[in-house]
């Protein structure tokens, strides 16, 4: 009878592992777009953040190149939205949306018709502040980028100065702006420091991003909320560096580096210091393949406070793949239905919320971009 209720225990969990394996690998897809995205290559619609009750924000690109902010409610209702002083010609507009808190006022970038950036928060009943860090250039394409918010609203951005050098910034919630940087940063144009997205500061207001230093060679930062700075690097980067790619409330972060070969890889640092390689089922090993290879677009990807994080890989013929790993480091592969299958089309998954549901855009045969919901 013991040895009976044993191989029955056993069988139960078999069937309770597969059909839990199986709900893992199959999940539901949600595809959209901004009602006046356009359809041309190069154009659509971009989700880079997600929050419970799968609210979504991001920006879009119309059929004039112009760009523009968008809410997407659970319902599936895009409210779009434009801040007021954004230029109106291609290329301008909204033309970051990288952060949202929980009571979704959302933060980003505006492109004025100037060609200078501006940080702004959008409240959550839809009116608008502007802010511009203090040091921050006036020069054409010079000015402040507002990257990613904190729960209490505390804002981590960053600008680019006078002599095109990037430096880190904070806004409180009281209109406080003060500026940082890691020691090693560069005095080149292009050098100096930037901030993670969406996911780069965590609920206690630690802040992740990376700096580029004299050598262009990337690093990780980490600026904790007593204002100390550290400064790290998997142990396997080449000499291209690494970054980040957000922090959770335990302070675990979520990363990226080059190693020799010019490949990406993702890594996993836990608050002791202890680093875990994270490489994607079917990554490609060759130049500007591999896990989170963001060579020619911004470094992205989400992790949530269980530790579950999302990203995108490269395959061996530069097809974007989607991912989510779970804190067990178990792999969900997928692709969004509809996305290309070209050089350097396919699936990109930017952000996860708690509840393991992930948005990003998917690229078409065509080039176009499109926004989804995956969720389990």
């Amino acid at each position: 009878m013991r040895s009976f209720r044993i191989l029955a225990l056993i069988l139960f969990a078999c069937v309770v592992s597969a059909q839990w394996m199986q709900a893992e690998k199959e999940p539901t897809f949600t595809k959209f777009n901004a009602p006046h995205a356009g359809r041309g290559a190069g154009q659509g619609t971009f989700p880079w953040g997600i929050i419970q009750g799968q609210w979504i924000m991001g920006y879009y690109i119309d059929a004039e190149s112009v760009y523009h902010g968008f809410l997407r409610a659970p319902d599936g209702t895009i409210t779009e939205f434009d801040v007021p002083g954004q230029g109106t010609q291609p290329g301008q507009g909204t033309v970051e949306v990288f952060g949202m808190t929980p009571q979704k006022e959302i933060v980003g970038t505006y492109l004025d018709a100037n060609n200078l950036y501006h940080g702004f928060l959008r409240t959550s009943h839809g009116e608008f502040i502007s802010f511009d860090c203090p040091g921050a250039g006036t020069g054409a394409y010079q000015g402040t980028a507002a990257e990613a918010v904190g729960p209490a609203g505390l804002i981590s951005g960053m600008y680019l100065d006078a002599n095109n050098v990037w430096h880190g910034c904070l806004r409180t919630p009281d209109g406080t702006i003060t500026g940082y940087d890691p020691p090693g940063i560069g005095s080149g144009a292009g050098q100096g420091t930037y901030a993670a997205i969406f996911s780069g500061i965590n609920r206690e207001g630690a802040i992740v991003g990376e700096y580029l230093d004299g050598n262009s060679m990337w690093h990780g930062y980490l600026l904790a909320p007593d204002s100390t700075i550290s400064e790290f690097n998997d142990p396997n980067v080449g000499p291209n560096g690494g970054g980040t790619l957000g922090i959770n409330s335990s302070g675990t972060i979520w990363g990226w580096y080059i190693d020799v070969n010019s490949a990406f890889h993702g890594y996993l640092l836990s608050p002791d210091g202890t680093f875990t390689e994270v490489d994607a089922p079917g990554a490609g090993t060759d130049i500007y393949q591999g896990t989170t290879a963001c060579w020619f677009t911004v470094c992205f990807g989400g992790i949530n406070a269980g530790g579950a994080v999302t990203g995108f890989s490269v395959d061996a013929n530069y097809v974007y793949h989607g991912f989510r790993r779970t804190p067990r480091g178990r792999f969900i592969m997928f692709d969004i239905p509809g996305a290309g299958t070209g050089t350097w089309q396919g699936t990109m998954p930017a952000a996860i919320n708690n509840a393991n549901a992930i948005t990003g855009y998917y690229i078409d045969r065509n080039d176009a971009y499109h926004g989804f919901l995956a969720t389990w």
